[in-house]
């Protein structure tokens, strides 16, 4: 216990703010450069563990860790702290390497869920990622399961016949990556350390704590982000993520909820969206609401039970390369679950808006016009997944990752 002590006569002491936050009243609330701030000293390990889960409970409890100015500069001070990204050589290799295309730039795209929708359904916005990147490049940020079974990181470490080394992608290697494929993942405990200091205390508390909600607004890589889905766990965050979003400066971007309180795209029913969407004449960002079903893409409904497999990763990792290789049925759930993800991230990140194609491989060129809601060419997104993999590009940037991530390690 000594030992302890001593640790914490060297921590800093945010008591008054954590009286400010629990006794809230409009001339004393802490504002959210106070609160980034006070969160910025978990990741220096300056916080006492009490104090850390003080802090994580006041937010939550008081619910500012949902408002989005807090999440927006909470998520900046966790950028801050990442390991840093030397981002010159990095941008001039991914400038070279970016296919653009329709109102793509060819910058990096992401997409990724906050988790925690109980759903456990199979890794979708994973598998999306790597078929979104037979056209676009791709920065997936990601870490091993915290209420799932199986987690990003989980599912790509035990990817047969040989998993890619996640941990071998780091700042330092990231150039490299590239220059060889279209696909990195960044395993957030490889790029967020800091983070690891409160990781106990999150597992003490029971609850879903601001951390949950930080991980798809940190991407390290989020000044090179291009475009992005984001899944959140629960329609009323929705609007305040989106607003955190535009203010981390997002021009590009579409919050996602499915209507059974799922952080993906649902293939059940209705999914809300948030779309920013730049408006050019004014140079403003503005935000767009409207929901999208399975038929917009031309696909079937299916319930959350047929993709709800509640594997290990190691079975959904022998789905996924079903899926990658075309073995999987073309009526196969979970493949039109998949489609659905992967063609939000093919419309977000202005691909589809191209009205010619020449991908290649197999490409009937047929590009389909058709316009849904909130604007998006959302058949024409299923049509690019579709020949993601027919024509094997998406699996070739799979093993490409894998090849890299290997040899680098």
């Amino acid at each position: 216990m000594a030992t302890a002590q001593g640790d914490d006569d060297h921590k800093t002491s945010i008591t008054p703010l954590l009286k400010r936050l629990w006794h809230e009243s409009a001339a004393t609330k802490p504002d959210a450069d106070e609160i980034a701030a006070a969160l910025s000293l978990i990741f220096t390990n300056s916080l006492s563990e009490v104090q850390t889960g003080a802090l994580l409970t006041c937010l939550h409890f008081t619910e500012r860790d949902r408002q989005a100015d807090v999440l927006s500069k909470c998520a900046e001070a966790m950028r801050n702290f990442s390991t840093p990204i030397e981002a010159g050589g990095l941008s001039k290799v991914l400038e070279e390497r970016g296919r653009k295309e329709g109102a793509y730039s060819g910058g990096l795209c992401d997409i990724v869920g906050t988790g925690g929708d109980s759903h456990n359904t199979f890794n979708i916005s994973t598998t999306s990622s790597i078929l979104a990147s037979a056209l676009l490049l791709i920065g997936k940020h990601g870490n091993k399961a915290s209420t799932s079974r199986s987690g990003s990181a989980d599912l790509l470490s035990c990817a047969p016949p040989k998993p890619p080394q996640i941990s071998a992608v780091t700042p330092t290697t990231l150039q490299e990556i590239y220059s060889s494929t279209n696909y990195a993942f960044l395993y957030a405990p490889i790029f967020h350390p800091g983070a690891r200091h409160a990781a106990s205390i999150r597992r003490q508390l029971g609850w879903r704590t601001i951390f949950n909600l930080l991980g798809p607004l940190a991407n390290p890589l989020h000044p090179l982000i291009e475009a992005s889905v984001l899944g959140v766990a629960r329609k009323e965050i929705g609007p305040d993520y989106a607003e955190a979003l535009r203010q981390s400066g997002c021009r590009k971007s579409m919050i996602i909820c499915g209507d059974e309180e799922l952080d993906e795209l649902s293939c059940a029913g209705p999914t809300h969206c948030w779309r920013l969407v730049e408006s050019h004449e004014a140079k403003e960002v503005d935000i767009n609401y409207f929901t999208v079903s399975p038929a917009d893409f031309g696909l079937p409904t299916h319930p959350l039970t047929d993709v709800s497999p509640g594997q290990s990763p190691e079975k959904n990792a022998e789905i996924l390369m079903r899926i990658l290789t075309g073995e999987v049925p073309p009526d196969d759930p979970i493949l039109h679950f998949v489609y659905i993800n992967t063609a939000a991230l093919f419309v977000i990140s202005g691909i589809c808006d191209a009205d010619t194609s020449d991908m290649g491989h197999g490409d009937d060129g047929n590009v389909i016009t058709e316009v849904g809601p909130g604007g998006g060419r959302w058949k024409e997104g299923v049509r690019r997944a579709k020949w993601a993999i027919t024509s094997g590009e998406a699996y070739r940037q799979w093993q490409k990752f894998v090849d890299i991530t290997n040899r680098v390690a």
